[in-house]
């Protein structure tokens, strides 16, 4: 087997957080890459399994160095990401959980990406599915988000912000961005995950990309902290008939925090735009103060979808339509 090189640009930020029955398998899967990162960091959020114990084993033998935080108090991941990131150092940095399992060209394939594209600012690979014991769940990531054509095309022409202000694509574990990006995002605002934040930061400087290669075998193991769902007609209907104010008032939150953070950046990020992040927020707060009689609901609803706010802003389309008609107080 040929030797591996390192790129010195590249960070890696892994973070923990009682991670020990598969932390090792990935970190092997690290550095077991063609081309191997300049650094990793592992910010520990806390951990009480050995977690800690296990990085420091592997980084004294490890072929690139790694560096442990040990944070005193748990910040929760959002924060435990950011705290990792800011320890890097390369150009560009990787994401990464402390459970899932790299393709030994991860690093390598995206790479490729961003060398051909020097405006690039985000890459996000598909993934494989897989269970506990690394056992393919027979789908990926991008098929369980539903990625559709249209959305695929925007993307591609240079318009995800427009795509992920109607919802997030971006899964931390199948990413890479430039530092550039994190400089621009930090500090994260607290409504938001780490890799939502990130990937409309992202979209707000320049391109972005999707790569349809399952790079990262992303585990399901009843304990993630951030997890996928295969959106089977069960889970539809069940989303349908839960409780969503909550959730549209979580969004408006988001979108209040990215439209300061918009109005304070200086300079301006260039392909951000302001008027639609307000418009989407008066829409979330429209479904939040929706009526708890469900008959009165039926002309407001009506009134947006005509003026085309469902197609722009909502994420299941139709779905969201019958959410909003029919959901309980």
């Amino acid at each position: 087997m040929p030797q591996a090189s390192v790129d010195e640009r590249v960070s890696v930020a892994l973070c923990t957080y009682n991670g020990a029955r598969f932390l090792e398998e990935q970190l092997d899967s690290i550095l077991g890459q063609r081309v191997l990162p300049a650094e990793i960091v592992v910010s520990d959020d806390s951990s009480t399994d050995g977690s800690p114990e296990i990085v420091e084993r592997i980084a004294a033998g490890a072929a690139v160095p790694i560096r442990l935080l040990r944070n005193p108090q748990p910040l929760g991941v959002t924060r435990n990401f950011e705290s990792a990131m800011r320890a890097t150092t390369g150009e560009f940095i990787v994401l990464c959980d402390q459970d899932d399992i790299w393709r030994v060209d991860r690093i390598e394939r995206a790479l490729r990406a961003f060398d051909a594209r020097p405006q690039l600012q985000l890459v996000c690979s598909d993934a494989r599915l897989v269970d506990g014991d690394g056992a393919p769940l027979g789908t990926g990531l991008f098929s369980s988000l539903s990625i559709g054509a249209s959305e695929r095309s925007e993307i591609a022409a240079g318009r995800a912000f427009r795509v992920l202000l109607r919802r997030n694509l971006v899964t931390g574990a199948a990413a890479m961005l430039r530092r550039a990006v994190f400089e621009a995002a930090a500090p994260f605002p607290a409504p938001w995950v780490h890799d939502e934040w990130l990937a409309i930061v992202a979209a707000s400087l320049g391109p972005i990309e999707f790569l349809d290669e399952p790079l990262v075998d992303y585990r399901q193991h009843g304990a993630n902290q951030i997890g996928v769902a295969e959106p089977t007609l069960r889970y539809k209907i069940r989303r349908l008939m839960a409780p969503g104010r909550q959730r549209n008032q979580d969004i408006a939150d988001r979108m209040a925090g990215l439209a300061a953070r918009l109005d304070r950046s200086d300079p301006p990020l260039p392909l951000a735009d302001v008027d639609a992040v307000r418009a989407k927020l008066s829409f979330e707060r429209f479904r939040a103060d929706l009526p708890e009689a469900r008959p009165s609901r039926v002309l407001p609803v009506l009134l947006r979808l005509r003026r085309g706010e469902y197609g722009r802003f909502a994420s299941q389309g139709v779905l969201d339509i019958a959410r909003d008609l029919l959901q309980p107080a």
